[in-house]
């Protein structure tokens, strides 16, 4: 690596995933260039809607996912690591010691962020390094706790929201069951709605182009796609189609644990899929979106731009 150039990992901690991202900062070409990504399935967020603190399972899971995040990036030669926590941190009364706990045991300190702060990382994320992007744009993440919308230019954020509706949060609530009963798929379906509903305004003027990242999202892809393993050169950029939502949603409704296991999606997601797609199919419909682009980039890339950001101004003042 050149003198312009920084090595360092970008860690989303969120309800359902740990995604790890390596990426090279180049400051003279102004450029995040990927070394590596990772993702694994922790479940921080096990039942923190309800009791509003992290399971010492799930703190078990987190650290042993951290270790091994941490030795991927030393052997990597990583400068820095910077982890940011979500929805299941914000929601968790415990999460200093949570924090306290990850930071003793691998060195890693996780800042619990905003919601806020969360949906702007994600946007500028979603579209790092995109040549063209038609404005105004909006970008959807599905997550395991909370679902960010945000939409806005390249240059700035001009409405953002976060949602209290995420796959993990909605299947603890409503889908005790795989295929879930319909009055329990359609107690859901209300509740999204109304969260949905008091939300979605302001987006409307974003509609025309919408960028989706996330787990749910690459994972609709990948099964749309017709593949059992996940491709990121092929989800990245994949144009997802309302109809082909609607229609997986429909087959979703009656399907068993096992069979959604056997479209190729992990055990770890697989219980939670069918939430994350109602949330997506409703988004769409209700702000009239016909398809949207899927990216498997995101909060992470998010860190990582405002890390290059903060390197460029540092190289131009030098």
């Amino acid at each position: 690596m050149s003198n312009a150039t920084e090595r360092i990992a970008c860690i989303d901690v969120g309800t359902n995933t740990a995604l790890l991202l390596v990426a090279d900062l180049d400051a003279a070409a102004s450029n995040i260039v990927t070394v590596d990504h990772r993702q694994t399935i922790v479940r921080l967020g096990q039942n923190v809607d309800e009791y509003r603190m992290i399971h010492p399972e799930a703190l078990d899971r987190l650290i042993a996912c951290m270790t091994e995040y941490r030795n991927l990036c030393d052997g990597l030669g990583v400068q820095r690591i910077l982890a940011v926590g979500t929805s299941a941190l914000r929601d968790a009364a415990n999460r200093d010691e949570v924090i306290a706990a990850v930071k003793g045991e691998t060195g890693i300190e996780i800042r619990c962020i905003s919601g806020d702060e969360e949906a702007a990382l994600t946007f500028f994320g979603a579209v790092a390094g995109l040549p063209e992007v038609p404005e105004p744009f909006t970008v959807i993440d599905i997550g395991g706790g909370s679902t960010e919308i945000i939409m806005g230019t390249v240059e700035q954020v001009d409405s953002a929201v976060s949602i209290n509706i995420g796959s993990v949060r909605m299947t603890e609530r409503f889908c005790a069951a795989q295929p879930p009963s319909p009055e329990a798929f359609e107690a859901a379906k209300k509740e999204i709605n109304r969260k949905l509903a008091r939300s979605l305004p302001p987006f409307f003027a974003g509609r025309q182009q919408v960028f989706g990242v996330a787990g749910t999202l690459t994972t609709i892809a990948q099964v749309c796609l017709g593949d059992r393993h996940f491709d990121a050169a092929k989800v990245q950029g994949y144009r997802l189609e309302y109809d082909a939502v609607h229609e997986l949603l429909d087959r979703l409704r009656a399907m068993k644990l096992n069979e959604i296991v056997a479209l190729g999606i992990p055990e770890g997601r697989a219980d939670v899929f069918t939430m994350g797609v109602l949330i997506l199919h409703q988004f769409m419909r209700m702000l009239g979106v016909g398809s949207l682009t899927v990216s498997i980039q995101g909060l992470r890339y998010g860190v990582a731009q405002q890390e290059l950001q903060k390197l460029l101004m540092l190289r131009n003042r030098t």
